[in-house]
């Protein structure tokens, strides 16, 4: 490969796999804690996505202002789940939790289908986040830029938040022996809440610039970042935090080989190949790149 292929290569992984870690940092937050694969975060990012939709449209709010109003209601959508939804059930069985979850992602699909439009809808965006930009002679749009740098930002804090403050390492301690946890005085409700504040936090980032890729919005658009979340957490790690994130940047160097050396006729088939990756990998490194430190139990 010349210098420039390489170049853009690497800026195609960073930025996917940029993107691809936060999906997979959503669903590990709350699986750490819960033992719960949420399957209704799609629909977080559903949600975050017609905000911005309706507040692009039908506004003249500043863009950093709908941007903020974007993440904060996935906020309140993961808030509001947990609240409503996840913790009446929580002293019940996992397979109770993981209805629940089903529950959530489909009532959401119908209200969007029912309440909002069954179709498609195009979401503006700021003039800059479709723009191109050179870089060594690299074409690339600035999104790409501004979501290796903004995940970048967000993997700081996140360490600085789990390794230096007291709610953190209570978020830790639970992930890794939440019993425990709670008899040294954890409050459990927080910690719970908390797992699903950020990843309905993360959600809303997503929502950003899963939107700003395809350009639209549509009631089923969370299947799809919720498949590669699934996907990366297989790779990187369950029950890890930093195989995650490693899961989301190997998906993504994977996913671009594929594009670059499958033959055209079968390019179609890259997501099927990628499915017999992660097979190989729950056979052969069930608990994924970084095993992390868990025990099998049960939140109650």
């Amino acid at each position: 490969m010349s210098g420039h292929v390489l170049l853009e290569f690497a800026i195609n992984v960073l930025s996917m796999g940029s993107l691809y870690a936060l999906i997979a940092l959503g669903l590990v937050f709350v699986f750490g804690i819960c033992k719960l694969i949420n399957f209704a975060y799609g629909e977080f990012i559903t949600v975050s996505t017609y905000v911005l939709y309706f507040l692009g449209t039908f506004t003249d709010l500043p863009w950093p202002l709908v941007f903020l109003i974007g993440i904060l209601s996935g906020v309140a959508i993961g808030f509001l789940s947990e609240l409503t939804a996840f913790r009446p059930f929580r002293g019940r069985s996992l397979d109770a939790l993981l209805v629940t979850s089903f529950a959530i992602s489909v009532i959401l699909q119908r209200i969007f289908q029912l309440g909002i439009s069954p179709r498609s809808k195009a979401v503006p965006y700021p003039a800059f986040f479709n723009m191109n930009i050179e870089l060594f002679g690299v074409v690339t749009p600035l999104r790409n830029i501004l979501m290796i740098g903004t995940t970048a930002v967000l993997l700081i804090v996140l360490v600085i938040v789990m390794n230096h403050t007291t709610l953190g390492v209570a978020m830790r301690g639970a992930s890794e022996n939440f019993v425990t946890a709670r008899l040294m005085g954890v409050p459990a409700n927080l910690v719970i809440s908390v797992a699903f504040i950020i990843s309905g936090f993360l959600a809303g980032v997503v929502a950003i610039f899963w939107s700003a890729r395809t350009g639209s919005v549509e009631p089923l658009m969370g299947s799809s970042p919720l498949l590669i979340g699934f996907i990366a957490v297989v790779i990187g790690g369950m029950h890890s935090l930093p195989g995650a994130v490693l899961g989301g940047y190997v998906y993504a160097f994977i996913a671009n080989v594929l594009s670059l050396t499958l033959p055209t006729s079968v390019l179609s088939y890259r997501d099927a190949v990628m499915f017999v990756i992660v097979i190989a990998f729950l056979v052969l490194k069930p608990e994924g790149i970084m095993r992390g430190n868990y025990q099998e139990e049960r939140v109650g």
